[in-house]
């Protein structure tokens, strides 16, 4: 499955997220008017309602910061629950949707900085800030005032004269309070503390580790491993080797000629294109073992520390197992019904990988390579077969992916749906040189900003993501959403264009879903805003924004070939039509791996784990083909150990699927994806209410009725039966 996750910035981010819903505008005393001048502290000035101020902005003023914010969060929540008024939506649940927005701002800047520009000071600072936001944030879910306001509200006459997303809100507070342990007893109030604080370092260990193993590099120093390469990926290698040596300020008799970064952009087209075996073995290892060397960046006895504090957590709170904690309030609800749809859809699955490996294999022996296929051997001969089968080399479809084209591309297409109308600027500071700015508007009017920040270097973790940094709103003004999309495509020749992978083109328009998603939002609430929803729920807009790209409007007129501007061959259109469903056995087993995996470690509930061991027994037990493996290794899971994000949660891309094919259906039904109607339907109801609503609601008013999990099948190629 080429997607990521709809990361919020990071480990520290997704901590303070949840205390900085409840932002605060406190006063200030003397001593804080000299702290102000921080300019962390400081709101945002400029243009399109104020903007980070990337440029002003000092590494060693972050402590300071933090410590200023968090006091003035804490002052703020303390004159909410101090307050003599009786409790209301109003001076209670409103008043916490404006609370602490100077720590949300603080945090959203050092989340860009921990994902993308990991350097210097920023490992410790991390280490430093992460146990302190956890403590904030349990000094606030333990506020027993200011529980008592909300349980008031939540069992007052006034939820009946509330309208539905008011209602939802103070529902969703609420829960999150007594799920947080604002029901505990004291003894264990303290308990929880302490795991919190525990966790908050370990997930700082955790993804600090995986980034250490990702700056590692495979060198290449004899031309003849090339062989194989597509012209575009050695120019890539090329790039990367010069930024290589200028990162390790080589002189240039001791700087390399072509390197692969250790991360999966880079890694994916040697093990599909190396004719090199030894060369794509090396480079598989080396990816597939970050945090799993037994060195100082291993993290196998982190997992077993986070299990353990995870499982004691959940039992502490009330619930059998933290996989039980995690789904209660998505759409899931149970773990049940999460391994229920990831099991109807694995046996189908890894009959498909047997029928795929025993093509592979025949091809490979056909080729007198006298090789058994092993996980480094699959994308490389899958490709053959992809070849022999449907006339398809994706080496002629690389040329018309242009990274530019296909971001223009994903711009016009999210005209077409939503009205918007995206204008690039220069007006604004950015962190890095390569980030770039559009403004976005819909009908004429302002909707927020987009930053783009396309390619890979040092000190930014692998993969692709989404992140705001400033939430969507309506309380008393509107104020619009800033969204960035990051990805770590690798620049080739000087002035020649960034040629991509089909799979990395679906990334692109994946992750700009998520964008997109923030971007149509019309709540009034920040927590209930944008992406801000069910995680099950949460990847199904960016994953039914992957169909746009494929559809004949944006190939035709942005999929068009880098040397003679001609768009791609409808006949070349064609083959990647007829080959939609090639290789979804592997695709659906490396994520499901890794899904199930998750799931089993946190219903496995407080015995000790041996991650490697725990792993491999699982696959065992799951029948997994041997020719492939997880797609996040356990001990290289930021998803699910840099954070409690995706914790017990990846399935959530499947759940999400279940929803994008079924929905769809609704735009082949109508014949086109740019149907009007349809698309207006897509914005009322699933791409601008947020979490306003029960997300099964908002499915049913656009689908007509509940999710047909059949049309997952079906997409994939499976049996349906």
């Amino acid at each position: 499955m080429k997607k990521q996750t709809v990361w919020f910035c990071l480990a520290a981010v997704a901590i303070a997220l949840f205390a900085a819903s409840f932002n605060g505008l406190c006063g200030q005393d003397g001593e804080s008017k000299v702290m102000d001048s921080n300019v962390l502290i400081r709101g945002w000035d400029g243009p399109y309602g104020g903007v980070p101020p990337w440029k002003s902005i000092q590494t060693d003023d972050f402590i300071g910061a933090f410590d200023r914010a968090i006091e003035m969060s804490s002052d703020e929540i303390q004159q909410i629950a101090n307050n003599p008024e009786p409790p209301t939506f109003e001076n209670t649940i409103v008043a916490l949707e404006r609370a602490g927005k100077t720590l949300q701002r603080v945090s959203n800047i050092f989340g860009v900085f921990s994902s993308n520009l990991n350097l210097g000071a920023i490992p410790d600072i991390e280490a430093v800030v992460m146990p302190k936001l956890s403590k904030h944030n349990d000094s606030i879910m333990q506020n027993d005032k200011l529980f008592q306001r909300v349980a008031a509200i939540h069992g007052s006459d006034e939820m009946k004269r509330l309208n539905l997303a008011q209602r939802r809100l103070v529902d969703d507070r609420f829960k999150s309070f007594v799920r947080q342990g604002a029901k505990l007893d004291s003894k264990s109030k303290t308990r929880l503390s302490q795991i919190n604080a525990q966790l908050a370092g370990l997930f700082t260990e955790f993804s600090q580790n995986v980034l250490n193993d990702e700056q590692l590099v495979t060198i290449i120093t004899d031309p003849s491993q090339l062989q194989g390469l597509p012209e575009s990926v050695v120019d890539a290698m090329g790039a990367a080797a010069k930024q290589y040596a200028a990162d390790k300020d080589l002189q240039a008799e001791a700087s390399p000629e072509w390197v692969v970064n250790n991360t999966r952009s880079s890694m994916e087209p040697v093990l599909t294109y190396a004719d090199n075996r030894p060369l794509r073995e090396k480079v598989w290892k080396t990816y597939y073992s970050r945090g799993d060397n037994g060195d100082e960046s291993d993290n196998k006895q982190i997992i077993t520390a986070i299990l353990k504090l995870r499982a004691e957590r959940a039992k502490l709170l009330g619930y059998e197992t933290h996989a039980h904690w995690r789904l209660e309030p998505q759409m899931a609800k149970k773990p049940d019904n999460a391994m229920r749809l990831m099991m109807q859809v694995w046996p189908k699955a890894v009959a498909r990988v047997k029928e795929e490996v025993a093509d592979m294999q025949a091809v490979a022996n056909e080729s007198n390579a006298n090789i058994t296929i092993e996980p480094w051997d699959y994308r490389f001969y899958a490709e053959k077969v992809r070849k022999a089968k449907y006339d398809l080399d994706f080496n002629e479809v690389k040329p018309y992916l242009q990274l530019e084209k296909l971001r223009e591309g994903m711009m016009w297409a999210a005209e077409q749906i939503y009205g918007f109308e995206f204008k690039p600027v220069t007006d604004v500071p950015v962190f890095h040189p390569d980030v770039r700015v559009w403004e976005v508007l819909r009908n004429g009017t302002p909707v927020g900003l987009w930053y783009f920040d396309p390619y890979a270097r040092r000190g930014k973790r692998s993969g692709a993501w989404m992140t705001d940094y400033r939430a969507q709103e309506n309380i008393e003004r509107p104020i619009t959403t800033l969204v960035s999309n990051n990805s770590n495509f690798v620049k080739g020749k000087p002035g020649e264009p960034i040629l991509i992978s089909w799979d990395d083109a679906i990334t692109l328009f994946h992750e700009f879903g998520h964008a997109l998603h923030g971007l149509c939002s019309e709540c009034q609430y920040p927590s209930q805003s944008g992406t801000s929803v069910a995680r099950d729920y949460v990847e199904f807009p960016s994953q039914l924004n992957e169909h746009w790209l494929s559809s004949p409007e944006v190939l035709e007129k942005f999929a068009v070939h880098y040397e003679t501007g001609e768009p791609m061959p409808a006949e070349l259109l064609e083959k990647i039509e007829n080959a939609s469903t090639f290789n979804q056995g592997f695709s659906t087993v490396e994520y499901l791996a890794s899904a199930l995996v998750d799931m089993e470690l946190h219903l496995a509930g407080d015995v000790v784990i041996d991650p490697d061991q725990f792993e491999r027994e699982t696959l065992e037990k799951l029948g997994m083909p041997q020719e492939i493996v997880m797609r996040h290794r356990t001990p290289q899971f930021s998803h699910v150990f840099a954070s409690d994000g995706y914790s017990a949660g990846y399935y959530s891309y499947l759940w999400s699927d279940a929803l994008t094919a079924d929905a769809a259906q609704v735009f082949e039904d109508k014949g086109s994806y740019y149907d009007k109607e349809t698309a207006q339907s897509l914005y009322d109801n699933i791409m601008s209410v947020g979490d306003t609503m029960d997300p099964a609601d908002g499915f049913r008013k656009f689908r007509g009725r509940d999710v047909d999990t059949r049309a997952l099948l079906r997409k994939r190629g499976f049996p349906v039966n």
